[in-house]
């Protein structure tokens, strides 16, 4: 009986935690808002790892888009900065430098500088420790130098 019970109150909770999905956003709307986060993100660019998703695995670029982007990221409650920064250390963290590459070009391209996103890093060797640390340090850096010679080359 205390199973039931149980199982009875884990339904009713559920229940009430549930979104209404009658009036849930469709796929097309939140895959907008996800687009548009995108590029007021990446300077009026769509993400080309996201395009180049779109085609080898669309249901993936489609639950990137319409719930990370469309849905999470862009939620109220944090800036740009704090999301872009805080994905870049959690990312670094995580040891997924390929990802952490590209909220560091969307924290470049907001405002972020080099030198916070290289505190990030810094704060990063007390809970990943330093091998990841140094990975990270290394995809910024290259970062870095590739945006430098991109602008020099702007300049000329």
């Amino acid at each position: 009986m205390k199973l039931f019970h149980a199982l009875l109150a884990a339904g009713m909770l559920t229940a009430l935690a549930a979104p209404n999905l009658s009036s849930a956003q469709t796929v097309d709307e939140r895959s907008a808002r996800g687009a548009e986060v995108i590029r007021q993100l990446n300077n009026g660019k769509t993400q080309p790892a996201l395009e180049a998703m779109r085609g080898e695995f669309p249901f993936l670029a489609e639950a990137t888009e319409a719930y990370a982007l469309g849905d999470v990221w862009s939620r109220p409650g944090l800036d740009s900065r704090t999301r872009q920064l805080t994905a870049v250390a959690v990312m670094a963290a995580l040891g997924d430098t390929g990802t952490m590459r590209v909220h560091a070009g969307y924290a470049l391209n907001i405002g972020v500088s080099e030198e916070e996103l290289k505190e990030m890093i810094y704060l990063i060797t007390v809970p990943a420790g330093f091998p990841r640390a140094i990975a990270a340090s290394s995809v910024l850096a290259d970062l870095f130098e590739e945006r430098r010679q991109a602008a020099a080359e702007r300049e000329q």
